[in-house]
């Protein structure tokens, strides 16, 4: 029994440096590539140029003469061996599925596809003999374009997978009259059309890579009891799941470890074939194998993220209050279904309506394959998409209107009074306050004085001209309930696993499924159970990663790390102190009602009598003075599943110069205020937020996969993909206003994709608002300087629209959308 002791300072809300980064940044790390084990063999992938063929013959001869190749195998050698990637959320019940070998034998489907693999005793070598494979294929029709393979089963276009009869996987389709949560659109739409506004935009959503730090490597050993994979993965609880069921190996016969890994943006939220072809090569062989891929790899068959399009109606009174919104997707979901897939554009469908109180709502994707690079998860996934398109539309009515695209939002949002909100697309929004965020904002920003500058600039036909963005965004994060999931038809739960070990040294284990790969998991945990336990942050130890050590979880994505993963947490250090608080008393020789608990310590009311929750581990541990029939430990373990999603917000202003005679677009300012709910270190957000603010701005003004009409990635390098630097971006103003969340103990939110869904049409508005003048409505992402030049001169979009030309785009004005007014006029 111990006096009393001061209390330690608060953890939660502090800045802490994260406690990985010492060993990150000190070259300590366990990337999967750092690994090596006694034997191992190193694989080397032969992929196809081409985007679809068959494949008529594979002569693998001189490749397996070539110095220390041990083996030489194609996807006949493997067979069903190799198993299957799998798709988690088919989206509807008649979703149309191609079977996803890791190694098909017959054909291929896109560019980069592995169609034999080579195995020798170094990567060097592995590599020079897969040079030596040749492979013989007979070139097919490749479906390429979006548009034109949407129609393909129509006008006898080429099909991605000609035994499918079809490009189109699905047509998903939610409209709030059916579902009882608003008015008919369609009705709205009509209305708007004789007595109001009607905005009609079509968006181009380009392409992207998610251009993690570190390239995708695995590890595989079959020579123990278990088979032990240790790979670059978001999702280990997953992988482990998907190799056992499409294998035939026992899940208990399967181990996974991600062990550090260099970011994942959802670019590794996925069962990958190079997982597969390395599981079934290792298990074949009976020897430990290694696969890391090059960057040109990893930029080529690593999934991509976004490609959609995007055809937008929006209704509104002549004040401006929006009446309805009706929105069609076309969705680019490349070769095949991935493991969430065609449920991107899905979970994009909840957010269109955004902060806006609509009163009539209708969507409807149409996902499509193509012969290109499976797409999937990228960070924000389906969020990004969305809040691109409603804040370009809310932006344009603003201008239609001719009134600040801040008093367009103002009128349209929900009430801070209003929370919980209902929204016309059935969700319950727990809290906000939009209100405070942008009256933050605009403070951080000076947004009168900007005002001001440009209608000088305006007035003088100053060459370089100023242009300001707004962008007032939510999104839906934590990704769960598990029943909402489920009545989407997705495949898993939404839970998340934790548990707490009290060591008898008085140190503290914390296990949780979550997986991080960048987000400082290590530290923030050890800091809410430094916090709730009263112990030292640096007595906290947080292991994660592992299956055999965190043997349930569902992994990293969504911004549900902390959300979900951090109040299982919280309830299993709650049930520590539960279990400890009776032997406690005992020990103290008092009631059990008696006896309290905070500051780390168990204190009988009234007195000064108290043990540290230490003190009681270790006596636990000895177990000789327990009560009669207690089990000898106060580990306790709790698994969480939430009610209802997460919903930040935030207000984000950007103001850029566009040099009218170049197109040059150049950041001026940059400020952000979001509303992620409790803060548990703001170092950490503030980083989260700035690296999600270059991802964003990134594909407003850089980034873009282009393929040619072969289908071939023209932008296979860092050198044509434009990735940004930091001497590319500028200082960004960063704060946060608090709407603690009520979905969770903590009250927190998500942060890791705020970033990124906000900023893309906060910088795409800037510039439009720069050139606008000029007669320019849009310019299609990214907007380069030749895009923006040719916007200036063509009054139109800056873009090339390719395939069928876009329904809202009228060439003899240049207008990449219509406005209908009452009165009949088009503008």
């Amino acid at each position: 029994m111990t006096a009393t002791q001061e209390p330690l300072q608060a953890e939660i809300g502090r800045d802490r440096r994260r406690k990985e980064d010492q060993r990150l940044i000190t070259g300590r790390t366990r990337w999967t590539d750092n690994i090596t084990l006694p034997g191992m063999l190193h694989l080397a992938m032969v992929r196809s140029p081409f985007a679809h063929a068959r494949i008529t013959n594979i002569e693998t001869t001189a490749a397996k003469a070539s110095t220390n190749v041990v083996a030489v195998l194609t996807g006949a050698d493997l067979g069903e061996g190799q198993g299957v990637c799998i798709n988690a959320w088919p989206v509807v019940t008649d979703q149309v599925t191609p079977a996803h070998v890791p190694m098909p034998s017959d054909r291929v489907a896109f560019a980069g596809e592995t169609v034999a693999v080579v195995v020798a005793r170094t990567a060097a070598e592995a590599r020079d003999a897969a040079e030596l494979v040749e492979v013989d294929y007979d070139v097919l029709p490749a479906a390429l374009d979006l548009k034109e393979a949407a129609l393909a089963h129509e006008n006898g276009g080429a099909l991605a997978h000609p035994d499918l009869g079809t490009n189109v996987s699905a047509v998903w389709r939610f409209d709030s009259a059916e579902a009882g949560t608003g008015g008919d659109v369609e009705a709205a739409i009509a209305e708007a059309r004789a007595n109001g506004i009607v905005i009609e935009r079509e968006y181009r959503q380009q392409r992207l890579i998610p251009a993690f730090m570190e390239p995708r490597s695995v590890v595989v050993d079959p020579t123990g009891e278990q088979i032990t994979v240790w790979s670059a993965t978001q999702i280990p609880h997953i992988l482990r799941f998907a190799l056992a069921a499409t294998t035939g190996v026992p899940e208990s016969k399967i181990r996974v470890i991600a062990p550090d890994v260099g970011g994942g943006f959802g670019g590794k939220l996925q069962q990958t074939p190079e997982e597969m072809i390395a599981f079934a090569v290792a298990r074949r062989l009976g020897k430990p194998v290694k696969f890391t891929e090059t960057r040109s790899e990893s930029l080529l068959t690593a999934h991509h993220g976004r490609d959609q399009w995007q055809r937008l109606t929006l209704a509104a009174t002549k004040d401006g209050t929006v009446t309805g919104l009706k929105v069609d997707l076309l969705a680019d979901l490349g070769a095949y279904v991935a493991i969430v897939g065609g449920g991107v554009p899905v979970l994009g469908a909840f957010m269109f309506n955004a902060i806006y109180k609509f009163p009539a709502y209708q969507f409807q994707t149409t996902n499509v394959l193509t012969n290109k690079t499976w797409t999937d998860a990228y960070r924000g996934a389906g969020r990004p998409e969305a809040t691109y398109a409603i804040e370009r539309l809310m932006t344009e009515l603003a201008a239609e209107l001719g009134v600040d695209p801040l008093e367009v939002r103002e009128k349209n949002w929900i009430k801070h009074e209003e929370f919980p909100f209902t929204t016309v697309a059935g969700l319950e929004y727990d809290s906000g306050n939009y209100e405070a965020a942008t009256a933050r904002a605009k403070e951080m920003f000076g947004y009168d004085a900007l005002r001001a500058e440009q209608a000088e600039r305006r007035a003088s036909g100053d060459r370089v001209q100023l242009g300001l963005g707004v962008s007032t965004f939510t999104e839906m994060c934590g990704l769960a309930p598990s029943r909402v999931l489920g009545s989407l038809n997705y495949g898993a739960g939404g839970w998340e696993h934790a548990e707490i070990r009290m060591l008898a040294t008085g140190k503290v284990e914390v296990i949780t499924g979550a997986s991080a790969h960048g987000q400082g998991h290590e530290t923030a945990f050890s800091q809410i159970v430094a916090d709730r336990l009263g112990v030292p942050f640096e007595d906290v130890e947080v292991l994660h990663g592992d299956t055999q050590i965190s043997h349930k979880g569902l992994d990293t994505y969504g911004s549900r790390s902390l959300v979900v993963g951090g109040e299982a947490l919280v309830r299993a250090v709650d049930k520590v102190i539960e279990k400890a608080k009776p032997i406690a008393a005992h020990l103290l020789e008092a009631s059990v009602d008696d006896v309290e608990f905070g500051d780390g310590r168990f204190s009988v009311r009234g007195t000064d009598q108290g043990m540290a929750i230490t003190e009681i581990a270790t006596a636990v541990f000895a177990a000789h003075n327990l009560p009669d029939g207690t089990e000898p430990s106060i580990d306790a373990e709790a698994t969480f599943d939430p009610v209802n999603f997460n919903y930040p917000h935030g207000t984000h202003l950007c103001a850029v110069e566009v040099d009218t005679e170049t197109g040059q677009v150049t950041m001026r300012k940059y400020v952000c205020c979001d509303d992620i709910g409790n803060v548990i270190n703001p170092l950490i957000v503030a980083g989260q937020v700035h690296g999600g603010l270059v991802q964003g701005i990134a594909q407003a003004l850089w980034e873009e996969a282009v393929y040619d009409e072969n289908g071939t990635l023209v932008t296979g390098s860092f050198v044509d993909y434009l990735l940004p630097t930091a001497a590319d971006t500028i200082t960004f103003e960063v704060d946060h206003t608090t709407s603690p969340s009520t979905t969770n103990t903590l009250g927190t939110k998500g942060v890791g994709e705020a970033g990124t869904i906000a900023s893309t049409p906060a910088v795409v508005n800037a510039v439009v608002d720069a050139v606008r003048q000029f007669g320019v409505t849009d310019i299609q992402m990214p907007c380069t300087p030749e895009r923006v030049w040719r916007a200036i001169n063509s009054g139109g979009s800056g873009g090339e629209t390719t395939g069928a030309a876009a329904p809202h785009f009228d060439p003899a004005t240049g207008m990449s959308g219509t406005v209908d007014r009452a009165e009949g006029d088009v503008q």
